[in-house]
């Protein structure tokens, strides 16, 4: 017995209807296990049928919204209170629905940057027995972790294409940021209440990836590198000023916020962490005007969020053996201009030469002072001194800080902890007279200013304090606040230190300059 022939005319007829048609679906970054933020109006949003009402439900709330003509549909909630109960948040529209599982309510924050970011606690704990340790114990069932992996793109992403978030435990917490797990563990430690950490950093990237290509303007760099990017012109990059080996179109400006950022924008979100500026900072690259590309990185942030205040907390680069290393150090002390930022000194954290020193415990710990107490109102103190003032008298220099907290003192770092050396030498400390050779100076705690004096330098016009290459274990960079907390960093005249693109070559190439 024959089929009947559809008619043409019907076919195209159902083709038609089917153009216009698309499941009702949540962007990808909502999903089981997923936590919301607090005290904030949270936006969900996905897509469906083109003109359609959709009605979401989540803390008693009911809320209706209405796709447009692409079928794209948001949904925002009022604020919550934190809820460590896993709840149902359902979504309908017409006879379609979904359910999103185990969703929390909490603090949720963005972790950024390269490899030092996303070094695993899995790394951490196969190379540190605290690591271990606290990996082992790693039960925090409020504590949820969400990784971004999307490739990069050269145009802003509608949406992630998967992914999922992961409950905290012995065994997923291996897969987790070390830094970002302990800084969450400290958070939820301290708020008690649940926390969330979504991640999109990537290893072995530059800061101009992870910038919208908008926020390039206000400075002569930053404008170039937009040109030359639009403009194809990708070998061009390395020759300017605060120039990069491009070694892929992730390293492009906006690729990486276009596909692992732009998507979840704007998901609702405390704030923002950052530890990145190795790949600004390599052989042959220029670190010169990192601190306008980390004001672009806030600010672009803030722009896409629309929270011109999002707290902004990021990790100054610890010690290693290079050249440029020093001059990237000052550019992110730089960038401490930027309201509602601050800057966690590692300077004093690991003397091995490594560039992924495996105690991200000190690092995230001393991360989420910042918004301990700048953003939940905490008594503590968060930050190690910062240079702020010389005096020179006759042949001795007074250096003066702030953040000086209770006074200076001369320590000892072990993981996890600080000791003050009693009559201890302050280590790392140089002078120089206006002949720009420097010295090693003798260095004195005066209460809450430091004397130095060099016996080679009459008249000295500028000190500076670990801006070598790097520091050996038995001379270590040791001057700490009373709190325990290291001094970054400084010179009190970069004009006597300049920075010389010839000294960052590779070793071929130096030796014939």
């Amino acid at each position: 017995m024959g089929k009947t022939p559809v008619p043409l005319s019907t076919i195209i007829l159902l083709l038609g209807s089917m153009a216009g048609y698309a499941a009702l679906q949540p962007a990808k970054i909502f999903s089981d296990r997923m936590v919301l933020q607090q005290d904030a109006n949270v936006p969900i949003w996905g897509i469906a049928n083109a003109k359609k009402v959709v009605t979401v439900r989540f803390d008693g709330q009911t809320v209706r919204t209405k796709t447009d003509s692409k079928g794209q549909w948001k949904a925002w909630f009022k604020p919550m209170k934190a809820n460590s109960t896993g709840r149902k948040l359902q979504v309908t529209s017409g006879e379609e629905s979904f359910t999103i599982n185990d969703v929390l309510v909490g603090e949720v924050w963005f972790s950024g940057g390269q490899s030092n970011m996303g070094y695993t606690v899995r790394g951490m704990a196969n190379r540190l027995p605290e690591g271990k340790a606290l990996a082992d114990a790693a039960d925090f069932p409020e504590f949820r972790y969400r990784k971004i992996n999307e490739k990069d793109s050269p145009t802003p992403k509608d949406d992630i294409t998967g992914g999922s978030w992961l409950v905290c435990s012995p065994k997923t917490v291996h897969h987790f940021s070390g830094v970002g797990f302990i800084f969450a563990r400290r958070l939820h430690l301290e708020l008690k209440v649940p926390i969330g950490i979504i991640d999109c950093s990537w290893g072995g990237k530059p800061i101009e990836p992870f910038i919208p290509i908008k926020a390039f303007t206000g400075h002569p760099t930053l404008e170039k590198l937009s040109k030359l990017t639009k403009a194809g012109k990708i070998e061009t990059i390395k020759e300017i000023r605060g120039g990069t080996f491009v070694r892929s179109p992730a390293w492009l400006a906006g690729a990486i916020y276009n596909s692992r950022i732009h998507p979840i924008v704007p998901y609702a979100i405390r704030g923002a962490i950052w530890y990145q500026a190795e790949s600004n900072c390599g052989i042959g690259e220029d670190p010169r005007d990192y601190a306008h590309k980390m004001r672009a990185l806030i600010s672009g942030w803030r722009k896409a969020w629309n929270q011109p205040s999002l707290p902004f907390y990021y990790v100054q680069l610890p010690q290693w053996n290079s050249y440029a290393w020093t001059y990237a150090r000052e550019e992110q002390r730089r960038a401490m201009d930027v309201l509602n930022t601050g800057m966690v000194v590692t300077i004093d954290l690991d003397h091995q030469n490594d560039i992924h020193p495996p105690n991200k415990i000190d690092v995230g710990e001393r991360l989420a002072l910042w918004p301990l107490a700048k953003v939940y109102s905490r008594k503590i103190h968060f930050s190690g001194p910062l240079y702020r003032s010389i005096k020179i008298d006759n042949e001795v220099i007074h250096v003066e800080f702030d953040q000086v907290h209770e006074g200076l003192m001369a320590g000892k770092a072990t993981v996890g902890k600080v000791t003050e050396v009693k009559n201890g030498i302050l280590n790392g400390f140089e002078i120089t007279g206006k002949d720009g050779v420097w010295h090693r100076a003798n260095a004195i705690i005066d209460g809450k200013k430091v004397t130095v004096k060099s016996d080679a330098v009459r008249n000295p016009v500028a000190v500076r304090y670990a801006c070598n290459l790097r520091t050996t274990k038995d001379f270590a960079w040791n001057l700490y606040d009373k709190a325990g907390l290291p001094a970054s960093p400084f010179c009190s005249d970069w004009n006597m230190m300049p920075y010389r693109p010839q000294l960052n070559l590779p070793r071929k190439q130096l030796n014939h300059k």
